[in-house]
């Protein structure tokens, strides 16, 4: 019997260890969940819901122009909702469209989105204590989804202001807001990411914050909080291929919504720079055509004539690595970075080229005055027979005047891809019908310069393409090339 014991007496011991030390942590971790109950209530009452009525035929033709809801890309939808479930129905000639908003002043400014007022002939604001108010559009921007109301009150609750700068993937945030009419409900969860490029092209100057934050339909326009109950963004969009949350929120930094709004109160509008370059990422790939260690940065695709980009001498295949000592990760950091400072800023852009680290010192033009999106180029549409097989895996054609003109190419500008020949090209992203316009560093403007340029490539090498399709001019990375 001794002699058992003594065996188990050791087991016993470590048993007894494990569980000692499991048992603290695990309290530990049950006690680290956090408790909102106390923010809830510090900043529940500056929070307000909305209702934007759009009222008779008015309301009706801006839906059909819409073309419905049903119309909305599933995989990218704004939530401000129409008609939630739980709010009353609107007469049948008017339409109500819900959402969120939290105050900033005690004298009554509140800060909301711009689709959830934008066309409203009456916007109401319901505060948290029933009150209810008509509201003043004082100003509102489509491009960072902001508008900045106010009502004629005093002595209003009204939430404070982060650094969202601040913010790190991992943090706990909260939500407030109406889903589906839900008046103040409240939502939690992680900080995804920061800096992330919007789906939608005309928000490309949001570096938005994406969160796990549960949200819906009524939740835009509301305060995105910190555990300190500090406003750290706006609830603005979800990732979604039902119309409702799927894990996937994104919220605009409360510094870009109160950059707008210090030019909403002034003018009623807001200005930003526009330095005129269409960029592209760079991939792996690209790097590795251009003989960069890594990818990141932003490539030159395009550069608009006359443009700020122009004037500073910023040329077509330039990596921009920095905008005013700013490092660029990647392309979508850079129109953040040129949209927050107004026209005729002087700002320096960082760009290699050829290897050499240049600086180029800008002042940046007026996007609401500038062509910020080209005019659609229409893509080839009639049969060119094929021309000879390229040493790059394409068969290339020159382009007629007319095709020219509709494509808005100058003179011994480009020539038209009309067959792709083989895997390495396909894979490359080339199409029957793109017009190259470079390849690697020789511009090409007929078949016997794209031929003479292709010899010049070796096998094993990787090609830079210059690209024009539609309505864009991206570079391609061809390779590595097979001998031919």
């Amino acid at each position: 019997m001794n002699a058992i014991t003594a065996r188990i007496a050791p087991i016993a011991a470590s048993i007894a260890f494990a569980v000692a030390a499991v048992a603290p942590c695990a309290q530990a971790g049950a006690l680290s969940l956090p408790d909102f109950s106390d923010l809830v209530e510090q900043d529940g009452p500056a929070v307000v819901n909305i209702e934007a009525i759009h009222e008779g035929r008015k309301a009706r033709s801006q839906r059909a122009e819409a073309g419905g809801e049903d119309q909305i890309p599933d995989l990218f939808k704004r939530f401000f909702g129409e008609q939630g479930m739980p709010m009353p129905m609107p007469r049948p000639d008017e339409g109500t469209a819900i959402g969120s908003g939290f105050l900033i002043s005690a004298d009554g400014k509140i800060l909301t989105n711009h689709h959830v007022v934008d066309g409203a002939d009456r916007v109401i604001v319901h505060l948290a204590d029933h009150r209810e108010f008509t509201a003043k559009v004082v100003g509102s921007d489509p491009t960072s989804d902001i508008a900045l109301l106010k009502v004629q009150a005093t002595g209003l609750p009204y939430l404070k202001l982060a650094d969202a700068k601040t913010l790190k993937p991992g943090q706990w945030v909260v939500a407030i807001g109406s889903p589906f009419g839900l008046d103040h409900s409240v939502t939690a969860g992680i900080v995804s990411g920061i800096g992330r490029s919007s789906l939608d092209r005309t928000q490309q100057y949001v570096p938005f914050i994406q969160t796990d934050v549960p949200i819906n339909r009524g939740n835009s326009g509301g305060p995105l909080l910190n555990t300190k109950g500090e406003v750290v963004g706006i609830n603005s969009q979800i990732f979604s291929n039902s119309g409702g949350y799927m894990g996937v929120s994104f919220a605009i930094p409360i510094e870009t919504a109160m950059n707008a709004v210090a030019q909403l109160e002034t003018t009623g509008k807001v200005r930003r720079g526009l330095l005129g370059v269409r960029v592209q990422e760079v991939t792996s790939q690209i790097a590795s055509a251009m003989g960069l260690s890594r990818s990141g940065g932003a490539l030159v695709a395009s550069v608009e004539p006359g443009s700020a980009a122009a004037r500073a001498g910023v040329h077509t295949g330039d990596l921009i690595t920095a905008f005013n000592g700013v490092p660029l990760d990647s392309s979508a950091d850079l129109p953040p970075l040129v949209g927050s400072l107004p026209p005729g800023s002087h700002a320096k852009v960082q760009v290699s080229r050829n290897g050499r680290l240049i600086e180029l010192p800008v002042v940046l033009d007026n996007l609401a005055d500038a062509s910020a999106v080209a005019k659609l180029i229409p893509t080839v549409e009639r049969e060119h027979a094929a021309g000879s097989a390229q040493k790059l895996g394409l068969a290339v054609e020159d382009i007629d005047g007319s095709a020219r003109k509709a494509l808005k190419l100058e003179s011994g500008q480009g020539v038209v891809v009309t067959r792709v020949l083989d895997d390495v090209a396909r894979r490359s992203g080339v199409q029957p019908g793109d017009v190259i316009l470079r390849v690697g560093n020789h511009d090409v403007g007929n078949v016997a310069a794209f031929a003479a340029a292709s010899a010049q490539v070796r096998e094993g090498d990787t090609v830079m393409l210059l690209v024009r399709r539609n309505e864009q001019t991206q570079f391609l990375a061809l390779g590595p090339v097979e001998k031919g």
